[in-house]
C-alpha cells in the first residue's frame, strides 16, 4: 500500500482534485505484492503512465492494494472518522478546543467550511473513484488476469465502495428510518472519472444510495474468496464473510431486522460459543486484550486497517494520539463510564481505562510511540450484537439474550444482567444499545447508534467547556455538504 498517511492539519480541499488525485493512489502501489512482507512494508511510491495501468497482474494487484490504501489515509478510516464519530456523542469530553482535533464536531459546531465537513467527503470519493476505476477499467483488459482472479478484483472494489458510501450517507444525511431513506442523499457517483467533465452530479435519494450499497455488497459476496492464505490478509483484504458483516450493520442502520437475522445467520452458529460455519471461522477471541494489545489479526477481526512502523497514521488523525497520548479527551464521567451496570469487574474498563490528572482515558489504542494499533472496521462480537438486536425487534427474546450474554461474559464472566433488563423486547433492546457503547468504546459507531434509532445526541460537558443536545429535527444532527463540494458541483 501507499504510505499516503502524512499528519497534517485538515483544510478544505476541491472534491474535485480529490477525485483527479485518486488516479495516483493504484498508479503509487502498482508493483506491490499482496504478500504479508509488501503489504506490511510498501515498496517506494512510482508512477506510469495511464496507459499501462492495466499491463501485468502485479500492475492490476497494485490497483486492489491501493483501494485499502485510499481507505487507510488518516482523514478517514485510518483514524479521523472514527474520532469524529464517537466525539459527537456523550462518552467524551473536549479538553482542547483544537479545531484540528475535532472540536467542531464535539460541540456540534461544523459547518460547511469546517475541517471536519471536509475530511471524510474528499476522502471517501477518492477512495469511491479508485474502486470505479478498477471496476471500468478490469473488464476492458481481459487478458491480464485469470476471469476469476478479475472477479475477485471487481469484488472487492465494490466492497471498498459499499463500505466508504455507507460511511458518507450515515454522516452527510438523514437517517434512513426517518422517512424510509426519501430525504436528499448524496452524489452516487459509479464511474471512474480522470477529468473534470462529469463534476456536476445531483444527489441521489437516501434510499438510492443504500440500494447501490446493497448491490454491491451482494456481488462481493458472490465473487469474494471464502479466505486467504493468512490471518493478516483475512484481516485487511474483503472476503465473503467481510460483506455479510457489513451488511448486518447497513440493514440494521435501515431497520429492516428480518434481513439483518438472515445475513447474521450466514456467520454466525445457531448456538454457543458462536462461530462463523463457513469461511473465514470468526468468533469471539477468549480474551478481548488481545485482540487489541497483543494479535490484530485473529478470527475476532473482521476487517482492519493495518499500522506499521514505516506505514502508519500518526498525530491528529491517530487515534492512540487523541485519545491515549496528547490526551485531547476524556471519558465523560456522565458518560457510559459512569454506567452502574459496567462494574470495574469488566476487563474492558480495568484495561482499556487509565487515570491520569483525575480523569479517565481511554487506552484502548496503546501503542503510542509510534502509533502502530490497528484501526478495527468490523468485529464479530459488533456482528452478534447487530444479531441480538435484529432478534429482540423480531421477537426472539431468549436468542438475542443469549448473544448478549456471550460478549458481555466474556468480559467479564461473573456479570449477571438483572432479570428486568432483558425481560421484554423494549428492554433487552435498551440493554443491548449499553453493551454496545461498552463493547466499541472509541471504534466509531456511537453516531450511527444515535442517529439510526433517532436519538437526540445528548448535552456533554466539564471544565466550562459543554455542548449542548441535539434532536433529530435540528440541522446539526447531521454534517453539511463541505463548501469544495458546493462550489464545484452545480447540482448538488
Amino acid at each position: 500500500m501507499k504510505n499516503i498517511l502524512k499528519n497534517t492539519p485538515m483544510k478544505p480541499v476541491n472534491t474535485l482534485l480529490f477525485r483527479l488525485a485518486c488516479m495516483a493512489l493504484p498508479l503509487a502501489a502498482l508493483m506491490t505484492s499482496c504478500d504479508e512482507k509488501e503489504l506490511l512494508n510498501p515498496v517506494p511510491n512510482i508512477a506510469l503512465q495511464d496507459a499501462y495501468i492495466f499491463d501485468t497482474p502485479a500492475r492490476v494487484l497494485g490497483q486492489v492494494n491501493g483501494l485499502y490504501g485510499a481507505m487507510k489515509i488518516g482523514g478517514l478510516y485510518g483514524g479521523r472518522y472514527l474520532m469524529l464519530a464517537d466525539i459527537r456523542g456523550e462518552e467524551f469530553i473536549n479538553r482542547t478546543q483544537n479545531v484540528f482535533t475535532g472540536y467542531d464536531a464535539w460541540s456540534h459546531t461544523v459547518t460547511s467550511g469546517s475541517n471536519d465537513a471536509s475530511s471524510a467527503w474528499g476522502t471517501s470519493y477518492t477512495a469511491i473513484n479508485s474502486a470505479n476505476l478498477l471496476i471500468d477499467g478490469l473488464p476492458k483488459h481481459p487478458d491480464v488476469v485469470d476471469a476469476a482472479t478479475a472477479a475477485q478484483y471487481i469484488a472487492e472494489a465494490k466492497f471498498v465502495r459499499a463500505f466508504c458510501y455507507f460511511g458518507l450517507i450515515t454522516r452527510y444525511a438523514q437517517p434512513y428510518v426517518k422517512d424510509k431513506g426519501a430525504s436528499p442523499g448524496i452524489p452516487l457517483r459509479l464511474q471512474g472519472e480522470s477529468t473534470p467533465a462529469n463534476n456536476d452530479l445531483a444527489r441521489s435519494t437516501v434510499a438510492e444510495v443504500y440500494g447501490q450499497i446493497l448491490k454491491d455488497l451482494d456481488d462481493a459476496e458472490a465473487s469474494l474468496p471464502a479466505n486467504y492464505s493468512t490471518a493478516l490478509l483475512n484481516t485487511t483484504r474483503a472476503h465473503k464473510n467481510t460483506a455479510v458483516a457489513l451488511k448486518t450493520r447497513v440493514y440494521l442502520t435501515m431497520g429492516d431486522y428480518a434481513k439483518t437475522v438472515t445475513e447474521a445467520k450466514k456467520i454466525v452458529s445457531d448456538a454457543a460459543p458462536f462461530s462463523a460455519p463457513a469461511g473465514v471461522k470468526h468468533q469471539l477471541q477468549a480474551n478481548i486484550t488481545t485482540v487489541f494489545f497483543t494479535d490484530y489479526t485473529t478470527a475476532e477481526s473482521i476487517f482492519s486497517m493495518p499500522m506499521t512502523a514505516l506505514n502508519l497514521v500518526s498525530g491528529q488523525n491517530s487515534l492512540a494520539y487523541e485519545y491515549n497520548l496528547n490526551l485531547e479527551y476524556n471519558l465523560n464521567p456522565t458518560g457510559i463510564l459512569g454506567e452502574p451496570t459496567w462494574p470495574a469487574t469488566d476487563v474492558r474498563k480495568s484495561a482499556f481505562t487509565r487515570v491520569a490528572g483525575g480523569l479517565t482515558y481511554l487506552k484502548k489504542y496503546n501503542q503510542t510511540n509510534p502509533t502502530t494499533d490497528y484501526v478495527p472496521l468490523l468485529r464479530y462480537s459488533e456482528v452478534l450484537l447487530n444479531y441480538a438486536e435484529a432478534l429482540a425487534k423480531t421477537g426472539d427474546l431468549a436468542k438475542s439474550a443469549e448473544l448478549l450474554k456471550a460478549v458481555r461474559t466474556r468480559s467479564d464472566a461473573a456479570y449477571v444482567f438483572p432479570a428486568a433488563d432483558i425481560a421484554t423486547a423494549d428492554a433487552l433492546v435498551k440493554t443491548i444499545w449499553t453493551e454496545r457503547r461498552i463493547e466499541f468504546l472509541g471504534e466509531g459507531l456511537r453516531s450511527n447508534d444515535l442517529l439510526r434509532n433517532l436519538l437526540t445526541i445528548p448535552a456533554k460537558g466539564s471544565g466550562g467547556l459543554s455542548a449542548p443536545s441535539i434532536a433529530p429535527s435540528q440541522p446539526e444532527y447531521i454534517f453539511p455538504i463541505p463548501n469544495a463540494e458546493l462550489s464545484t458541483n452545480k447540482l448538488i
